[in-house]
């Protein structure tokens, strides 16, 4: 992992004009005109938005009152900033925490004057001039774009990603990205210095609307100082130090970012088999999540051995509970090399039908693919044709791996609910292979935690089991362990 340490999330300075000290930062979320928007944005306030800006175009000012108190009522609940787009007077009576002005709807100082000393004043702006006279009057944050070209509304001016660099040094304000900004291209934008990411269609289109904010949220790891983002591992131990807890905290760290565990059974293992297994009670490993998850600030949360029904049913309700939703990365782990069950067999349907469902990425490797859909997995094909299936069973993402199919590669497939993607390595022939799953599925949760967008991180981790792989030296008599360290290190390269 590189040593180089970015700067942390700005937030906002003390307001020239005595505005709140809320910070401005993360996902900033733009209302459209389309039906069912208290819904939508209910939702996607569980995702983890910071900002909400209604934006009421051409609707009667009776119906923006009670649609924006609505809105208002919801943020409040959320601890959520609520902003209104360019209305002064809906703002006020409203009273909005702030409001959020064009080029042509007047000063930040009379806005304030107007709404009050407390109260957030952002301003729209296209290049240095207006930047630098929007805070010289009194604007607490800026809007900046647009960064690409967007559907929402006709643009004229797009400075882009260099524009926003080129200004970043020279504002002491937090600057709020704006104009066709989504999961797939915001990295480049946060890089360039934005403080937050405004965004539409992105997130209030998408069928997850939750997932859709999780996903922009967890980018803005990407500046933040080493150890970068935080992983919960939930899974059983493994004495034997190859598979299972062990591996997850290996990997995580050594790949650089904070892991934290709640176990749910102990193994007598080695690298020849499971001797025996003790579970863990349901609600000791409750017990374990909620004292991590009242006091760590955990980003993503990644699944292994979950052993018996009422853990997953357990484990299921403390995910849908939740306040905020954590992206979880379920690895379905049933069976140990050594071929011992670690999901006992009535476990299957409780998976299915309440954990599954839950997942932002499920990993499943042929044999539990195979378990899951009560099918036979040949070929290429076949993977896609499941990849698809269990999507359809709920997780919002899967990849199935084909490191049990036979050829010269190891071909994986991820499928996010549109598109099939191909990840491809060498095949490895070695007896080294203790722990792929739990290593291979941490590492994704990992490179997630610190900021990488979905496709980056399934890249990164292929790269780094493969290498783990090609890089074990034999250890014990049975199936050996990978080589975290030296993977790890080839990562960094």
């Amino acid at each position: 992992m590189s040593t180089t340490q970015r700067s942390p999330l700005r937030l906002v300075p003390p307001p020239k004009g005595g505005g709140s000290e809320r910070p401005i930062g993360g996902v900033y979320l733009i209302t459209d005109q389309q039906d069912d928007l208290l819904e939508r944005v209910r939702i996607a306030l569980r995702g983890g938005i910071s900002i909400l800006q209604y934006r009421a175009k051409h609707k009667p000012h009776e119906a923006c009152l009670a649609e924006g108190a609505a809105l208002k009522q919801l943020c409040s609940a959320n601890n959520v900033v609520f902003i209104v787009n360019d209305d002064l007077k809906l703002a006020r009576e409203l009273d909005a925490d702030g409001v959020h002005l064009g080029q042509d709807d007047g000063s930040p100082s009379a806005a304030r004057e107007f709404l009050g000393p407390d109260k957030i004043i952002g301003v729209s702006t296209h290049n240095l001039e207006e930047a630098l006279q929007a805070e010289e009057q009194g604007a607490d944050y800026l809007g900046f774009g647009a960064m690409y070209p967007t559907g929402s509304k006709s643009v004229t001016k797009m400075p882009g990603t260099a524009g926003l660099a080129a200004i970043r040094d020279r504002v002491k304000l937090p600057i709020v990205a704006i104009g066709g900004i989504s999961p797939a291209n915001a990295c480049r934008v946060i890089e360039a210095g934005a403080n937050a990411v405004a965004v539409i269609s992105s997130v209030l289109s998408a069928a997850r609307p939750d997932l859709a904010v999780a996903e922009l949220r967890l980018l803005f790891n990407r500046t933040a100082a080493f150890p970068r983002g935080a992983v919960l591992t939930v899974a059983g131990s493994d004495s034997g130090g190859g598979a299972g807890i062990q591996a997850d905290l290996k990997t995580i760290t050594l790949l650089g970012s904070y892991g934290a565990s709640a176990l749910t059974a102990l193994t007598a293992q080695n690298t020849r088999g499971v001797q025996s297994i003790h579970g863990l009670p349901p609600s000791f490993v409750k017990d374990q999540l909620i004292a991590v998850l009242s006091d760590l600030p955990i980003d993503v949360i990644k699944t292994g051995m979950l052993h018996t029904p009422a853990i997953i049913s357990m484990l299921a309700e403390q995910l849908a509970e939740k306040s905020r939703l954590l992206p979880a990365v379920i690895d379905p782990v049933m069976v140990a090399k050594g071929g011992a069950h670690l999901l006992e067999r009535d476990a299957v349907a409780v998976f299915i039908s309440e954990l599954l469902p839950q997942a932002y990425l499920l990993t499943p490797n042929l044999p539990e693919a195979e378990r899951l859909l009560n099918r036979r997995i040949l070929t290429v094909h076949d993977m896609e044709q499941a990849a698809r299936q269990l999507h359809e069973l709920g997780a919002a993402n899967v990849l199935v791996k084909g490191g049990h199919l036979t050829g010269s590669d190891a071909m994986d497939i991820l499928f996010d609910g549109t598109t099939l993607h191909r990840f491809n390595a060498e095949r490895i022939f070695s007896s080294s292979t203790h722990g792929t799953g739990c290593s291979y599925a941490s590492a994704i949760a990992s490179f997630l935690a610190q900021g990488e967008p979905l496709l980056e991180a399934v890249r990164r981790a292929k790269l780094f089991i493969t290498n783990a792989i090609r890089l074990a030296r034999p250890l014990g008599k049975g199936h050996g362990p990978i080589n975290h360290y030296l993977a790890a290190k080839e990562s960094d390269q």
